[in-house]
């Protein structure tokens, strides 16, 4: 018998390949041959599950009868969680089908899910899937559901798909991380100089509470931040400034500069102008103003200036519902432009504003990076299109307006794309090292270890509208029944600056679906399945003659 190469193709097969095969079928390890490794877990994620000490459940309503799409978002987020259990068995799962089970629908919604209704066409009758794509994770008597697809509009199925799956990773393990910590880090939201009140800043603290404990930092005097309140101060990771109207003093600028060279991480959302839409409605035209918090030199200090100039955005805006008539005594609406209410859209791959939808901001001046500052990277969030108009104020806002966005009014000019919000990270230097005043705060520290900071523009981008005495959701507009992506925006800049894991770059993951070409499938459909059908046949039909002749030629 002729003996088998060790180099022949057939020697590596079964010498090299084959055995291989075997022992990673025994063992249970895989390899990841992708070029963008989508199924190998990053470092940084290992190291979360490992800490993990005690049982977490996943419990994922994804199972059922459902399109292929959601078939394959079933086996990638199968084949996650089969990972996050080797690594820590403690980490368990199981798919639900909530249909099956006849799970209360008002039960799920109230556990923060939404329906998801899909159209089902068999045999030319249409019938709708009902499907709830949302995970649950428990953790002892807390639970946390994390929704599987991404809620993004302007993109299509496969798109939608995509980022969905990117986002397993991120969406699952930062959830466990938050729900299985010991000791949750603590946000503070400055209650001082006439910030937004309680109720219009209630979406952001429910979203914040998810992850964090958040509550407000009042001064003991009741009038300015003094070293009696830095104690307090220490105790929180980040502090959140929501729309300050009233000026800082000195003192409490030392204080700041201290809390950021001591590590905290800080949230501003600052108005240079004054600018309010109820008073515009209510009168049709309304004369916004400077506002000046007495911050400028602070924020120089790290490469930034906040322009008192409102931004007309003439390309990337949000629409106004307005009363335009009335028909038998029912008043008639129309959405109109309203360049005042710019979108932020997010034109790059940074994790905060990845995959989310268009931001609204209201009545935004802008922010200049001046650069130059050493140890500081500085990344833009957002900033408006090529079509801008700056309006220097004080000046009027009339309602008017909505009729002829592109023209130049009093006081406007044609601007460049001008910036919303930044994101600062590096080793921040004190404003006040070289100044009198660094001697009256004690244990004075001239630069800061490695720390975040978050700018925006815009002190409404956190308020939340109420009608009716009632809260609405954050980003949610009524009027024109959309939902911006305030929310997520704000969410996710809180997870950036207190992300002490880097699973926030985990938002960064990018994976490339090799989808197969829909117009040569139509085209070649026919083709192909006539080839799977006779191919076959052909081959047995060649072995058959073969064995035959071979037969006949031997014993012939």
């Amino acid at each position: 018998m002729k003996k088998i190469s060790f180099k022949s193709p057939l020697g590596i097969l079964l010498f090299v390949i084959l055995p291989l095969a075997i022992i990673l079928a025994v063992t249970g390890i895989r390899l990841d041959l992708t070029k963008e490794k989508r199924y190998t877990l990053s470092d940084n994620t290992v190291k979360v599950l490992e800490s993990v000490k005690k049982p977490v459940t996943v419990e994922v309503y994804l199972e059922g009868d459902f399109p292929a799409s959601f078939k394959q978002l079933q086996s990638e987020t199968k084949f996650m969680l089969e990972n996050f259990r080797k690594i820590n068995p403690k980490i368990d799962f199981k798919f639900i089908d909530p249909i099956k089970t006849k799970m209360s629908k008002d039960s799920l919604m109230a556990m923060g899910m939404q329906p998801s209704v899909l159209p089902d066409i068999k045999d030319g009758k249409v019938s709708q899937i009902v499907l709830f794509p949302y995970a649950v994770v428990k953790y002892g008597s807390n639970g946390v559901s994390i929704p599987l697809v991404v809620q993004q509009t302007g993109i299509d199925a496969d798109e939608q798909l995509r980022k969905s799956i990117e986002n397993l990773e991120y969406n699952f393990v930062s959830n466990i991380k938050n729900i299985a910590v010991d000791k949750r880090k603590k946000v503070g939201i400055l209650v001082n100089q006439d910030e937004l009140s309680p109720e219009e800043f209630q979406g952001f603290m429910h979203l914040a509470l998810e992850n964090y404990d958040a509550g407000p930092v009042i001064p003991k005097n009741q009038t300015e931040l003094t070293l009696a309140d830095v104690p307090l101060l220490k105790q929180m990771s980040a502090l959140v400034i929501a729309k300050p109207r009233k000026a800082f003093t000195d003192n409490e600028k030392v204080i700041l500069d201290q809390y950021i060279m001591n590590g905290g991480k800080t949230l501003w959302m600052i108005d240079a102008v004054n600018a309010e839409m109820d008073t515009l409605m209510r009168s049709q035209k309304v004369m916004p103003f400077p506002v000046d918090i007495n911050m400028t030199d602070f924020f120089f200090n790290y490469g930034l200036r906040i322009n008192p100039a409102l931004v007309k955005d003439v390309k990337k805006f949000a629409l106004l519902k307005l009363v335009t008539g009335e028909v038998s005594g029912n008043p008639q609406f129309t959405t109109l432009p309203w360049p005042y209410y710019p979108l932020g859209i997010a034109e790059n791959d940074h994790p905060i504003t990845k995959n989310i939808n268009p931001v609204k901001f209201e009545f935004p001046t802008s922010i200049d990076t001046l650069g130059g500052r050493k140890n500081i990277k500085t990344k833009v969030l957002f900033e408006s299109s090529e079509r801008t108009l700056l309006k220097q104020v004080p000046n009027y806002v009339e309602l008017k307006e909505v009729a002829s966005v592109d023209s130049l009014g009093q006081m406007e000019k044609p601007s460049t794309p001008k910036i919303y919000a930044v994101a600062l990270e590096g080793k921040f230097n004190s404003a006040y090292a070289s100044r009198i005043e660094r001697k009256g705060y004690p244990n004075f520290k001239g630069s800061s270890p490695e720390n975040k900071m978050i700018v925006i523009a815009d002190g409404d981008v956190g308020r939340n509208k109420i009608v009716k005495g009632e809260a609405l959701p954050l980003g949610v507009d009524l009027m024109t029944n959309e939902q911006f992506g305030n929310e997520q925006f704000l969410r996710n800049a809180l997870d950036y600056l207190l992300d002490d894991s880097n699973l926030i770059d985990l938002r960064n993951r990018n994976i490339e679906e090799r989808l197969l070409d829909r117009h040569r499938i139509n085209e070649e459909k026919s083709n192909w399945q006539w080839f799977n059908l006779l191919l076959p046949l052909v081959i047995i039909g060649i072995l058959g003659g073969l064995f035959f002749w071979l037969r006949k030629k031997k014993f012939g």
